[in-house]
């Protein structure tokens, strides 16, 4: 079991974030507890149940 607790993003919360760099819609990644823009490449990490929607926190996705 992760030492780390998993946390649910609320799916109203969801609906309404979008990505910061291209205002798109965001998909939840449970397992790794991060918002991903698509259109972005980027993933914004999920801390304590908070998502950190700044781009310098977010990881660049791979191709």
């Amino acid at each position: 079991m992760s030492d780390t607790p998993q946390h649910v993003v609320d799916p109203k919360l969801l609906e309404i974030l979008v990505c910061p760099v291209t205002r798109s819609t965001l998909s939840y990644d449970k397992d790794a507890q991060e918002l991903v823009s698509k259109s972005a490449g980027l993933a914004y990490p999920i801390r304590d149940g908070i998502p950190i929607m700044l781009p310098d926190e977010a990881r660049q996705l791979e191709d």
